[in-house]
């Protein structure tokens, strides 16, 4: 196991549900009611296959030394032991948002 501890953090946003995965997690010594989730972690991916959603993830909160989430809107964080795939996902059907091809329509 690592010598820093990984989180998993779940959390809505504009009707979508947000996985990320971060080193630190605590509450807001600056503003109450807000749950701080700093040090992202993403991956660096250096080949050809690129995750569409570790993408978006990252252009959106590449540059974000600390997330300031209200209380309300985290579902779960997690300590994990290592980092899995993170996801932006529909809140209410629970689909991925992102997907990693065109994906056809179906023939009516």
């Amino acid at each position: 196991m690592s010598s820093k501890i990984l989180y998993k953090v779940t959390f809505l946003n504009h009707g979508k549900v947000y996985e990320l995965y971060a080193r630190h997690v605590g509450t807001s010594n600056t503003m109450w009611g807000f749950t701080e989730v700093g040090e992202l972690v993403f991956d660096l991916h250096e080949g050809l296959v690129v995750d569409p959603t570790e993408e978006r993830l990252r252009e959106e909160f590449g540059n974000t030394r600390m997330l300031h989430l209200p209380m309300q809107s985290v579902v779960r964080i997690e300590e994990v032991e290592k980092k899995g795939q993170s996801a932006i996902r529909d809140a209410i059907s629970g689909e991925k948002v992102v997907t990693p091809f065109p994906v056809p329509a179906k023939p009516r």
